[in-house]
């Protein structure tokens, strides 16, 4: 796969994933979400399980209270929406 079409794809999930454990509505404001989202989208284009991923947003499109266990960002978005990661 292409460099633009991995990182056009990995945009796509990681914003899915935020949407669907309400993370885009609790992403901090200020100067560090520039940081923080720059290594969170760093750690989605280094993840390993893309394809479990769009599988688990498929069967989550209602809304989950937490990303699964194999997110590198579950941790991050847990914090922004005040979540305990299971």
């Amino acid at each position: 796969m292409g460099l633009m079409k991995r990182l056009d794809e990995r945009a796509g999930l990681m914003g899915r994933m935020m949407r669907t454990v309400g993370a885009d509505d609790a992403m901090p404001s200020g100067m560090m979400l520039e940081t923080a989202m720059r290594k969170a989208a760093s750690r989605c284009l280094g993840c390993e399980r893309p394809e479990e991923c769009g599988t688990w947003l498929d069967a989550h499109e209602d809304g989950a209270a937490h990303a699964p266990d194999f997110c590198p960002n579950g941790d991050l978005f847990a914090a922004w929406t005040g979540q305990a990661k299971a």
